[in-house]
């Protein structure tokens, strides 16, 4: 992979998150490597797909090697068994595995990762998060850091098939330049203000804007006509998913039809697994990306959004109204919770990118959610 020299300056003289032409140059240099070597689609718009290694490991709990520790270093005690993942195998639901990805890291000083589940691997309810070595947090990596990576994996509802090579998890690159920064604070990260001017520019919703650390996002509850449904509510012991299958379920196999009742409200009982949408639909323009903030307990006790990556692109047509709803990946925690149409469920946060990139998130790149409504993932078969 090779970039010319002008551009691979011009997009590491920024604070922002890398875009797709900066991986390929970082590719080039051998700060990310891997053998086999890594495939041109692993390379998104503003991440990188990342690629299981050949064996799982079986653990007792999830945990994190700290300042002090590397992965392995923890691993031999509290690992129960190998699994080799090159004929492809079986990852229960309700277990813990850690599997050692193929791509490592040598990155420069100013760069660090932030890793997140693919929009697919999120939509299965399979918990997967990014471990590396002297780490004190997961689906971090700091800046200047070389070494191997891992991916803990932990299907909560269904039970998946996985092999060598499946993708289950993100990362995109956040690169600094000079600035110190407070605690906390991320750099690249647009501010409300900005927020508001990007908005009346191009649209970020259709209509009015609730900005407020960020872009507020409301629960549809809307029934969707003719059939009334309003999301998905997933089946328990249903049966295996092969991560690498597309189109292959038939959705009522897995998922329940959830409708509104008489009092038009949705109960969201302990445990279970929702698939949602939000009342707006969203639109990122291609100089910035999107994720989904973590949840806030004070605004409930459940959790919204596994995955919650918007690549530049999502949504957005050039002159026209946004495009795709932010679908919802919704689990209530310990107690019953209601929602209402409409209600507050979470915001976006918006990031700058060093560049506009040069593959946009559905134009010609195989996007399976660009223009979506409810959708489930890209396993089942869709009308």
């Amino acid at each position: 992979m090779t970039v010319p020299a002008e551009a691979t300056r011009s997009i590491f003289a920024r604070t922002g998150i890398l875009p797709s032409q900066a991986i390929r140059a970082m590719i080039a240099g051998g700060e990310i490597f891997s053998a086999p070597e890594i495939e041109a689609n692993q390379i998104q718009p503003a991440s990188l797909d990342l690629r299981l290694g050949k064996v799982a490991y079986r653990i007792r709990a999830s945990f994190l090697p700290g300042p002090n520790a590397t992965v392995r270093d923890k691993l031999g005690a509290l690992k129960f068994h190998e699994i080799d993942l090159t004929k492809g195998a079986v990852l229960e639901a309700g277990c813990v595995y850690l599997v050692p990805l193929i791509e490592q890291f040598k990155l420069r000083s100013t760069i660090a990762g932030f890793a997140n589940p693919k929009s697919s691997t999120g939509r299965l309810d399979v918990f997967t998060r990014l471990i590396a070595d002297y780490q004190g947090s997961f689906d971090a990596v700091e800046e200047g850091y070389s070494g191997p990576l891992f991916a803990e994996i932990c299907p909560r509802t269904f039970s998946i098939k996985v092999r060598y090579g499946s993708r289950l998890n993100q990362i995109r690159f956040r690169r600094r330049v000079g600035q110190q920064l407070d605690a906390g604070e991320q750099p690249g990260r647009v501010g409300d203000r900005r927020l508001r001017e990007i908005h009346s520019d191009v649209g970020l919703v259709e209509g009015d804007a609730a900005i407020d650390e960020g872009l507020r996002l409301r629960i549809s509850l809307a029934p969707i006509p003719p059939t009334g449904l309003i999301g998905y509510r997933a089946r328990r012991f249903a049966g295996v998913i092969d991560v690498d299958a597309v189109g292959a379920y038939e959705p009522e196999q897995y998922w329940e039809a959830v409708r509104l009742g008489e009092d038009n409200r949705l109960v969201l009982d302990p445990h279970e697994f929702y698939i949602l949408a939000s009342k707006e639909s969203v639109s990122v323009p291609p100089a910035y990306v999107a994720e989904m903030a973590p949840f806030d307990p004070l605004i409930g006790e459940y959790r919204v959004h596994y995955a919650g990556f918007f690549d530049p692109g999502f949504g957005y047509t050039p002159g026209g109204a946004p495009g795709a709803k932010a679908v919802l990946e919704v689990r209530s925690l310990d107690i019953p919770f209601i929602l209402e149409d409409g209600q507050i469920v979470g915001r976006l946060v918006f990031d700058k990118l060093t560049d506009i990139p040069d593959q946009i998130y559905g134009q010609g790149i195989g996007s399976h959610y660009q223009a979506q409504g409810l959708k489930l993932s890209k396993h089942f078969k869709q009308d």
